[in-house]
């Protein structure tokens, strides 16, 4: 009787014919039940509300060249997809150790790969920023693969109580793990103009950066809010509406990704968290080992590329990536996050010796 008294609950109910608000997509956000709802949504170039494409899965396999007994590091877990296929190429044998920031994501990723038979005897999932490798690989010996994908997971960009687009009302928040650190909208209350200019020119390139920081640091002086990601979207289309109409919709939209992208990194401190990876990188590989690396803007691929050439030259890795690999036109096509991507590689020389 008592089951009986309890008052039913109905799915949440949309407007229009197809699902628009991330709480709405009940199909996309439940895959195991909805597999053709997942494949008609990833077919047209999309991908599925909170789930995540893994991007250049079999250009980091032919390099890393992962043999069952080896053991692994992935550096960011996210979704698990590239995690899931390097299990495959271990085939039950070795291990492989996997860390990331995020509680939230990090949990279900866990879960889900558990139920498709890899449980602790072949995974090991650390709640661990990876610029802690160096302690990671005390408790675990050297690595003969590392991989990194610095890429913000997908499902963490469609989720709006995570912050992370301007496209989506919700918190102004960025951090990857949220219950740690300030958010965006902590960090911009006390930030100065000249802070926040730096900021977006360092971070993200912003043309613009002048003219956005003037107006966020302005309405904040007059006791205006910025809480929401609307509220930041808001001010940066005030910003810039100095631009001629034809051209102002299509800036606006850039100066909103880059400003976020810009905030992102700084609330996570991701320049100062991989260039102390790159650092401890070379000491956590075994003789021979190999690391892929993932980025998605130049801020990144420099960093990478100037540890990979500074280190190949004093011994520590015999090769490296002589150019950069992108994702192929047909990945891309199917994957429009996939466009920025950029991969690099290093091999640790058998012997290193430090010039």
């Amino acid at each position: 009787m008592e089951n009986q008294n309890k008052e039913h609950k109905r799915r949440i109910h949309y407007s229009g014919t197809h699902p628009k608000s991330y709480k709405e997509k009940y199909k996309e956000l439940q895959p195991e039940k909805y597999g053709d709802t997942i494949s008609k949504v990833i077919q047209k170039g999309s991908t599925p509300a909170g789930m995540h494409i893994s991007i250049c899965v079999k250009e980091i396999l032919d390099f890393l060249q992962i043999q069952p007994g080896q053991t692994g590091l992935d550096a960011t877990l996210g979704y698990g997809g590239h995690t899931k296929e390097m299990l495959k190429c271990l085939d039950q044998q070795g291990h492989l150790y996997a860390l990331d920031v995020d509680p939230i994501e990090s949990e279900k990723t866990k879960e889900r790969l558990k139920c498709l038979g890899y449980g602790e005897d072949i995974l090991t999932v650390k709640l661990e920023n990876f610029a802690n490798i160096d302690q990671v690989a005390q408790e675990t010996g050297p690595f003969d693969f590392v991989l990194a994908d610095l890429g913000v997971s997908s499902m963490q960009i469609d989720n709006p109580d995570r912050g992370f687009s301007y496209k989506v009302e919700g918190p102004l928040d960025l951090r990857m793990n949220p219950y740690k650190g300030i958010s965006a909208a902590e960090r911009i209350q006390k930030i100065s103009r000249e802070e926040l200019q730096g900021m977006l020119l360092e971070n993200a390139d912003e043309p613009y950066a002048e003219e956005i920081a003037d107006a966020v640091v302005t309405k904040l002086k007059k006791g205006g809010k910025i809480e929401t990601t609307t509220d930041l979207k808001k001010v940066i289309e005030e910003a810039l509406s100095f631009l001629p109409a034809n051209e102002r919709k299509e800036s606006v939209k850039k100066s909103c990704q880059r400003t976020f992208q810009a905030l992102r990194i700084d609330v996570n401190s991701e320049y100062e968290v991989l260039y102390e990876f790159l650092e401890k990188l070379p000491d956590v590989l075994a003789p021979g080992g190999r690391v892929a690396i993932l980025t998605f803007h130049s801020g990144e691929d420099r960093l990478v590329k100037k540890s990979f050439k500074r280190l190949k030259k004093e011994g520590i890795y015999q090769e490296i990536a002589t150019d950069v690999i992108r994702p192929s036109k047909e990945e891309c096509a199917r994957n429009s996050r996939a466009r920025s991507t950029k991969m690099r590689w290093a091999i640790k020389a058998e012997e290193p010796e430090r010039i």
